[in-house]
């Protein structure tokens, strides 16, 4: 997965945030209400097709102005982030037990409650789930 450049990452978060697509010229606007500077609706055509070319929004073109609205939800996307750091680790079991004793208590807890959920899911049908 591709990193995102800070104008990237708040596109993507304005466009997880609404759950309607967006023209360029509405997220230039909204972009423009939060940072308080203008920016120029070919630099947010550029970055939304930037996006696009990463996989992480469609467009329809079908409308005009186009449309844009994220692939996935921002916790799709953070899953997919994490799967991809997992999967260049060379010792997968350390990186995971660094990951768990870096989270709060909190995240600890709910981490529990899916791998218990998950165990009852593989226990349940025989197979394997994927979360």
């Amino acid at each position: 997965m591709a990193a995102l450049g800070e104008l990237e990452r708040s596109v993507m978060d304005l466009l997880w945030d609404h759950s309607e697509a967006l023209t360029a010229n509405a997220v230039r606007d909204f972009l423009a209400d939060d940072d308080s500077k203008e920016l120029a609706v070919t630099t947010v055509l550029t970055v939304l097709a930037r996006l696009e070319k990463k996989g992480l929004v469609d467009r329809e073109r079908h409308t005009r102005p186009h449309l844009y609205r994220p692939t996935a939800t921002r916790a799709e996307h953070t899953a997919s982030l994490m799967e991809d750091a997992l999967g260049t680790a060379a010792d997968r079991e350390a990186v995971l037990v660094r990951f768990a004793g870096a989270i709060s208590a909190g995240d600890a807890d709910a981490l529990r409650r899916v791998l218990a959920a998950r165990a009852t899911d593989e226990d349940a049908s025989g197979f394997t789930a994927r979360a």
